[in-house]
């Protein structure tokens, strides 16, 4: 049996503030082990995994994250709407 993957729950939140902004956000946190959106913003997509409070990233998301990281892509973490405007340069 596959247990439906945790929504953080600032996620919502993030996501609205990500669109307000004029990004388009697509949603991945069921697909297990990887980020939670991809974020669409002038012309670049950004890998961003949410946690809330002091979350730590799972063995799969690390792994998901050196692997990014080693071909040279940005696996981003944020914990709140100011992070999240931060990554995509907002």
């Amino acid at each position: 049996m596959r247990y439906a993957a945790r929504v953080d729950k600032n996620q919502k939140e993030i996501v609205e503030a990500l669109r307000k902004a004029g990004a388009h956000v697509i949603h991945l946190h069921q697909l297990k082990n990887l980020f939670d959106i991809l974020v669409a913003y002038k012309g670049n997509f950004y890998a961003i995994e949410i946690k809330d409070g002091n979350g730590k990233l799972t063995k799969g998301e690390l792994k998901c994250k050196e692997e990014l990281e080693h071909v040279n892509c940005t696996y981003n973490i944020a914990y709140n709407v100011e992070d999240a405007l931060n990554i995509i340069g907002v």
